[in-house]
């Protein structure tokens, strides 16, 4: 399969991992947004996020909880919110967006900008250090 998040999930390419478990994997947008744009995706692949089954994508949505409250602890985002978006035409491979928002203006593709791996891990640091809590 030519799926590139099927190619992360098994380490054929790289990512910037931020946390996976036994179902769902999230890693750092390579064209953020904002800084800490985490995308959050299925392990098994499927290519509309509407065609998953009820439980996987129950899974899916409650692993971007504890995500969220880690980004918002990292970034502090005005609107001390962080943004949930589902777009879906990006890669056929479902996936959610979760962006810390200081606007409601941040959740718009036009924003995002290409990160350098240097980039990428600085917010990896900065994620890692915080409990999921």
């Amino acid at each position: 399969m030519g799926c590139i998040f099927c190619k992360i999930v098994k380490g054929e390419i790289p990512s910037a991992k931020v946390w996976e478990d036994e179902n769902n994997f999230a890693f750092l947008s390579i064209s953020p947004i904002k800084p800490g744009h985490t995308l959050i995706i299925p392990k098994k692949h499927c290519d509309y996020i509407f065609d998953m089954d009820d439980e996987d994508l129950a899974k899916l949505i409650k692993a971007s909880k504890p995500l969220a409250r880690k980004l918002k602890k990292a970034f502090s985002p005005k609107t001390g919110r962080i943004g949930i978006m589902v777009a879906g035409l990006e890669v056929p491979h479902a996936h959610v967006h979760l962006i810390p928002m200081d606007s409601q203006h941040d959740l718009a593709f036009s924003n995002a900008k290409s990160a350098t791996p240097e980039e990428l891990q600085s917010i990896l640091d900065k994620l890692s250090s915080l409990s999921s809590s």
